[in-house]
């Protein structure tokens, strides 16, 4: 059963867990679930997705019932008239504050101006060693992407050297191993907390929360984070 977090005649909203992926794909044969067939089934009613989130990403998805509201939705987040945050753990301690304006390349090689601010909320140092170090240093941050580009989280915060926690393809191999055989830990530590915008239909502003999943939650406990 989905956490639906928001629902009226024109749009609804989920809590994805991590590793649910939106809609059926070809890079992924292995999943037999999908948040969009198990909504629908759900309430009943053809829905549409109107943004997405990578498959170990959890958060707040949204979903619209109608045509219209769907394509006034898909309008929102190209023109960048949303406003998203994100929580996420990192490796290393980063800056309290910092903006990451740094073009990335779509898959045809085209390169996109992208652009994310963060700021740090708390930092931990857990008494484990890891490689030359005698403890492992980590960072929960807020982040607010204001461009909406593939991976656009996850490869910033690889470029500045600060790689998201379980993120396979843009993060830190070793820190992966570490976090799994240290803790059984298989997920990314990457989590849609708010969505703002405005209603296509009532034109009124809608700000919307998604609770952390429960393997985020257990990080975050043996690293003594808090929110």
């Amino acid at each position: 059963m989905l956490e639906i977090i928001y629902q009226d005649e024109h749009l609804i909203a989920i809590n994805k867990p991590h590793g649910l992926l939106v809609h059926q794909s070809s890079i992924a044969r292995d999943a037999t679930e999908f948040a969009l067939q198990m909504l629908r089934d759900q309430v009943g009613k053809h829905v549409s997705p109107v943004h997405r989130l990578d498959r170990k990403t959890s958060g707040i998805l949204l979903f619209a019932f109608d045509k219209e509201s769907e394509i006034a939705m898909h309008q929102q987040f190209m023109n960048a008239e949303t406003e998203k945050r994100y929580l996420a753990i990192l490796r290393g301690f980063t800056a309290d504050h910092m903006n990451i304006d740094h073009p990335l390349a779509k898959e045809n090689g085209t390169m996109q101006d992208a652009f994310t601010s963060f700021k740090t909320l708390q930092k931990a140092e857990v008494d484990v060693a890891f490689g030359k170090h005698a403890t492992s240093r980590y960072s929960l941050v807020e982040a607010m992407p204001k461009t909406g580009r593939m991976h656009q989280l996850r490869r910033h915060f690889s470029h500045i050297l600060h790689p998201i926690i379980g993120d396979r393809t843009h993060g830190c191999n070793k820190q992966n191993k570490f976090f799994l055989e240290q803790w059984n830990m298989t997920t990314m530590l990457l989590h849609a907390s708010e969505l703002s915008f405005v209603h296509p239909k009532t034109s009124k502003q809608i700000h919307l929360k998604a609770s952390l999943h429960d393997e985020f939650k257990r990080v975050m406990g043996f690293m003594k984070m808090s929110l």
